[in-house]
């Protein structure tokens, strides 16, 4: 089977970032930046992404551009006869399913809440809270936003690769992005905007010292490293299409550039208007879905720019949906030899019926709880981001980098094949050394 290619350097970077760009970046990142010293903590997070994110990034591009193959074929192509490596792959795919179980329920309720603006269902004196939770009650109305989000995504991925994926998510990358600066520069102009900017990226000792620095660095790693989604071969199967035009630790650089400029922009759409309403920013959904609605109630053309930020928001989501599935249905064709029509059908099944566990997981099935106190969605969550991510890439790493895997010299020549950054061998010791201790602490600390 001939292995497709992107048709340009534009759509593989952009689909690659839209694979790393998800809902953590906007509901996530601008509460912790916050939350841990504001300007210092967001360069210490610019900090551990070099360190940490581009080079293992590179890698998993690597094994995929180096192999052309998907996961468990590319370890098999690149490893020594005799070697259990592609076995991870196994645990990738697996990790990717588990990933998109809960993921497109969540992506189903920006889609959700977009309809809901966009038909004015929120108006001066709604209960954001009661209408967060009738949705979260309401089985039939989630699963239909999950449905919809399935099968849109399958559908896309239904063409090849260029007329599909590629084409799709330039349109949504391109309109994500001038969305975003769209609604920064206008809650930017907000009065009372300036106290947000302040608390959200001016440098504050006194929060540093409150929560403690060693927590601050902690912080700021965790999300440098979870931030690209790194370990369950999601990137993997984007340099397995690419040309060798280009250097990876270049085309990494670039990736983590454009998720890191969505998530600073976010915080520059959240905190000014948040402030110039009074309202307290919090994490998570409460965030997302009660907090800011209430804000565009109050705002002049609230619905408007209510509209735009879950446009924005489904975009976001469903661009990590469609890149993620289109990994699903390569490693089916690469592993079961399926086409691609039959791989779509397949998966798009067994996704619907594999999500529906996490519809259910709020409403019928909201006494359930698999892992501890967490409910279905938590649990999941739990089992990719705790464990499937951190020891995933701590395998590409190893592999990339350990004379009984690929090896280091082989990975640095194809990082560093075709124009642009290159990276320097001296980062050896480094690599082979002191990231698997970084990413072991992240793992242990998501386990503690």
């Amino acid at each position: 089977m001939e292995r497709e290619n992107f048709k340009s350097r534009l759509g593989f970077i952009l689909v690659s970032a839209g694979c790393a760009i998800g809902i953590g970046n906007v509901w996530k990142f601008p509460f912790i930046t916050g939350q841990y010293g504001g300007g210092i903590f967001v360069l210490f997070y610019l900090l551990f992404l070099v360190i940490m994110g581009v080079p293992v990034l590179s890698m998993e591009l690597a094994v995929g551009r180096a192999s052309r193959k998907s996961a468990v074929l590319g370890y098999k192509a690149l490893e020594k006869p005799g070697q259990k490596w592609h076995i991870h792959g196994w645990f990738a795919i697996a990790g990717c399913y588990l990933l998109m179980m809960y993921y497109t329920t969540v992506s189903g309720w920006m889609l959700s809440y977009f309809v809901k603006f966009l038909r004015g269902s929120f108006e001066a004196g709604t209960d954001t809270g009661a209408v967060f939770g009738a949705m979260l009650s309401n089985p039939a109305e989630m699963g239909l936003f999950m449905a919809i989000t399935v099968i849109g995504g399958f559908a896309v991925c239904s063409f090849s690769l260029q007329k599909g994926l590629e084409r799709i998510s330039k349109i949504m990358m391109l309109g994500l992005l001038a969305l975003i600066i769209l609604l920064a520069v206008h809650s930017m102009t907000l009065s009372g905007a300036a106290e947000g900017l302040r608390f959200y990226l001016l440098p504050d000792v006194s929060r540093v010292r409150s929560v403690g620095l060693g927590k601050v660095l902690t912080a700021a790693m965790n999300q440098a490293f979870f931030t690209l989604s790194l370990g369950v071969a999601a990137m993997e199967i984007f340099g397995s299409y690419m040309s060798k035009d280009r250097s990876l630790t270049s085309e990494a650089a670039w990736i983590c550039t454009l998720d890191t400029f969505v998530a600073l922009c976010s915080g520059l759409i959240i905190f000014p208007a948040c402030f110039s309403f009074g309202v307290q920013p919090d994490a998570g959904p409460a965030l997302i879905f009660i907090t800011l609605p209430q804000v565009f109630m109050n705002m002049a053309g609230g619905r408007l720019w209510g509209t735009l930020f879950f446009l924005f928001m489904t975009f976001a989501s469903f661009s990590t949906v469609i890149a993620v599935f289109e990994n699903l249905i390569t490693c089916a064709r690469d592993n079961l030899g399926w086409s691609r029509t039959k791989s779509v059908v397949i998966n798009c099944v067994f996704i619907l019926v594999a999500s529906i566990p996490c519809v259910l997981g709020y409403n019928i099935w909201s006494d359930l709880h698999l892992i501890g106190a967490r409910d279905v969605l938590d649990s999941e969550d739990f089992l990719v981001s705790n464990i499937l991510l951190p020891l995933g890439a701590l395998v590409y790493l190893l592999f990339c980098t350990w004379k009984s895997g690929w090896g280091f010299d082989k990975y640095l020549a194809e990082a560093n094949t075709g124009k642009g950054l290159k990276m320097s061998p001296k980062w050896k010791a480094y690599l082979r050394y002191a990231l698997p201790v970084l990413i072991l602490l992240i793992f242990i600390e998501g386990l503690l």
